[in-house]
């Protein structure tokens, strides 16, 4: 089962999931589908009680590839087929420990908020900049962004698109403990295998409990966040936003 671009191991009852896309670990279809197919594999294997999620290099996914031929090109239909297999990530069984060594932007902050708990480093940042593209936020980010670190500060960081870094993150609830980064990753395991000790069949159902109706809202509002999305693709400040973060300046919006 293991993919060029994700691959997995079992040590114990802990599987590490690795995405291995750097310098950025941008997500589209490919991902999308290569990791929902590798947490479909790892909640059917019994070895498995928990996972840990990793990346490689130092971003932790700086968010979906903007590029032409990437996400955005297959226009509306290809974001609802993405968001049809992100909505498979949520549907998972088994405690998902994300381990964040640094950015996690626009999707990659959606990626992050997948997991149950993250573990991050001090150089760790997470941004929805979606508003800096002239994009309106997606991945579900609207519901689980606001369900971690509660509306207010969730509001500020959809609006502002401000980065919060590792140690504020963390007073915030968005991560659930900071790690150097040469430690990050065994941090990561011991919290799973912390959750892999207890009985796999009670965990499972306080999870889900705690999860409920968590995937039924999710594909709602990512309803609601693709007509948005396909309403803003259409403006001159979605196009000015794009060439704006491409060449690493602010954007000149004129609100059409």
């Amino acid at each position: 089962m293991n993919d060029p671009v994700v691959r997995w191991s079992i040590n114990g009852h802990v599987a590490t999931v690795v995405l291995d896309r750097p310098p950025h670990n941008h997500v589209d279809l490919e991902v999308m589908t290569a990791l929902a197919d590798t947490f479909d594999a790892l909640d059917a294997d019994e070895r498995c009680r928990a996972v840990v999620l990793t990346t490689v290099g130092k971003v932790f996914c700086g968010g979906a590839d903007l590029a032409p031929a990437g996400l955005l090109g297959g226009g509306e239909a290809g974001l609802a087929l993405f968001y049809r297999h992100a909505a498979r990530l949520f549907s998972t069984r088994k405690p998902i420990v994300a381990a964040v060594q640094g950015a996690a932007v626009g999707a990659g902050l959606g990626l992050a908020l997948v997991a149950d708990f993250r573990v991050a480093a001090p150089e760790a940042r997470f941004a929805a900049n979606f508003v800096k593209l002239g994009f309106h936020a997606g991945f579900g980010i609207t519901h689980t962004l606001p369900r971690v670190v509660g509306m207010q500060r969730a509001s500020l960081m959809l609006q502002t698109a401000r980065r919060i870094a590792g140690a504020e993150a963390l007073a915030w609830g968005l991560v659930d403990a900071v790690a150097p980064l040469p430690e990050l990753t065994a941090a990561a395991q011991a919290l799973a295998a912390e959750l892999a000790e207890n009985a796999p069949l009670a965990v499972e159902a306080t999870r889900a409990t705690l999860r409920a109706r968590l995937v039924d809202t999710f594909v709602a509002q990512t309803r609601h966040e693709l007509a948005e999305q396909a309403r803003l693709m259409a403006t001159a400040d979605f196009a000015e936003g794009v060439r704006a973060v491409s060449e690493r300046r602010p954007g000149e919006f004129t609100g059409r």
